[in-house]
């Protein structure tokens, strides 16, 4: 099967001997999407924009899906199956259709990120760093508009809480939380000469994450870095390994209680702090409270199989449903729900069983999967269905996903016998460039 790999590498190697750098330009217009991905002030927004013109250039370009990733491609289509089929419940179905599209675009940018990586294990760093970037910026801008330090910056906030260039600090605040654990696994793992610009990035992310006051962040984050911390020390080589981990953790734990006691001694700080720490709302309690419209959401689904519409919910409860399964129930019918779980547990259980495995792209699967995990676990009390870096991490696990078949269809027995074999069987074929597999991890 000709994959995006084979079609791509070949493609951009006929037009680097005309003078252009296509790979450069290929990497640097990935790295710039990324980093659109943390400014979302207004929708469309940049990345939206940047990106769909991105997948029209890769598929002029001979863009194929490869096989590993299909499975992912036909579960998000029967998914936005379910919402156009749903959008035709409501009078004003083209409200339907152009959420349902909105969706359709988030679903083929993880079908895409996976793809481009797949091309070029080493774009797994691009993406990170050009993530980093833009959440280290993003975070300064919500941090300074809280702290009202510079006029004008007040935009960056929305209800006391810092909301960075973002819509609503309940994405902005978990945007913050991917970008960290690379920074925690380069202060662990990576150059000293780098690490105090590391820690200095770090603070100012987990400082942007507290002051976005979103309890699902904050659990995100404590869930998915516990997992993994976790990682690291299961997978760490020996004993001292894991024991400088453990010590670490015991002072980098230490070094976040000291920041967010200095935080709280700001009385506006403490008095948020204080309301938003509390695990029950008033909004989520009583008879029109978010879990009991969840509940009334669940009981209307057995009634309604092709859904209520895009959007009707909140019409019809004046609340939107705060959790994805309730919303694919709503939103996208039963064929949409059963599409949204398959894509979880087809997710979670395909990746587990890389998490342990050496390879060179381990440390970013396992960010990515842990922060996934984290947000199938706050999917539950708010809605991630449209959050772009939620995608980005999907695609990424499918992207590394897709080099762990490939890697051990190459390193299978008799895989160089049965392609020596071959190589004499046919014509002989230009040469073409593949990703070199090292035994350790590459530096992120």
């Amino acid at each position: 099967m000709s994959t995006l790999a084979a079609s791509g590498v070949a493609a951009a190697a006929q037009i680097r001997h005309r003078g252009l750098p296509v790979k450069w330009l290929a990497d640097s217009a990935i790295a710039v999407a990324v980093f659109l991905g943390g400014f979302v002030i207004v929708e469309p927004a940049p990345y939206e924009l940047f990106l769909a013109m991105l997948l029209g250039v890769w598929a002029l370009a001979g863009m194929r899906i490869p096989r590993a990733v299909v499975p992912l491609l036909v579960i998000f289509c029967l998914f936005e199956t379910g919402g156009i089929i749903s959008s035709f419940q409501i009078a004003n179905w083209q409200r339907g259709v152009q959420y349902v599209a909105i969706s359709s675009f988030l679903a083929l940018s993880s079908v895409f990120f996976a793809i481009v990586i797949l091309e070029d294990m080493g774009r797994l760093r691009l993406i990170f760093r050009a993530y980093v970037i833009a959440a280290v910026i993003t975070a300064m801008l919500g941090i300074i508009g809280y702290f009202h330090a510079m006029p004008g910056f007040d935009v960056f906030t929305r209800y006391s809480r810092a909301m960075g260039a973002f819509q609503d600090p309940n994405v902005f605040a978990p945007f913050l939380v991917a970008p960290s654990l690379y920074l925690i696994y380069g202060i662990l793992n990576r150059s000293m000469t780098m690490a105090p610009i590391r820690v200095a990035m770090l603070l100012i992310l987990l400082l942007g994450l507290f002051l976005g006051f979103s309890r699902a962040a904050w659990g995100l984050f404590v869930i998915a870095a516990a997992l993994f911390y976790l990682l690291l020390i299961i997978n760490a080589q020996t004993a001292r390994e894991r024991l400088r981990y453990i010590s670490l953790a015991v002072i980098g734990v230490v070094l976040v209680a000291v920041m967010l006691a200095v935080a709280l001694h700001f009385d506006t700080v403490y008095k948020l702090f204080l309301e938003r720490f509390k695990a029950e709302q008033a909004y989520d309690v009583g008879r029109e409270g978010r879990f009991a419209r969840q509940m009334a959401g669940y009981y209307l689904a057995f009634s309604k199989p092709f859904g209520i519409g895009p959007l009707e919910f909140g019409y019809i409860f004046t609340e939107d449903t705060h959790n994805n399964f309730v919303k694919a129930l709503m939103a996208y019918g039963w064929l949409g729900f059963v599409s949204w779980v398959t894509m979880y547990l087809w997710t979670l259980i395909a990746g587990f069983k890389l998490l342990f495995r050496q390879r060179p792209w381990l440390p970013y699967f396992q960010i990515a999967y842990v922060v996934f995990v984290g947000h199938v676990v706050i999917g539950n009390v708010i809605d991630t269905d449209h959050w772009r870096h939620f995608y980005l991490m999907i695609g990424i696990v499918w992207g590394c996903i897709a080099l762990e078949t490939r890697w051990r269809r190459q390193h299978r027995p008799g895989a160089a016998t049965a392609a020596h074999t071959a190589a004499h069987a046919r014509p002989k074929e230009p040469d073409r460039p593949a990703i070199p597999i090292r035994k350790r991890p590459a530096s992120p």
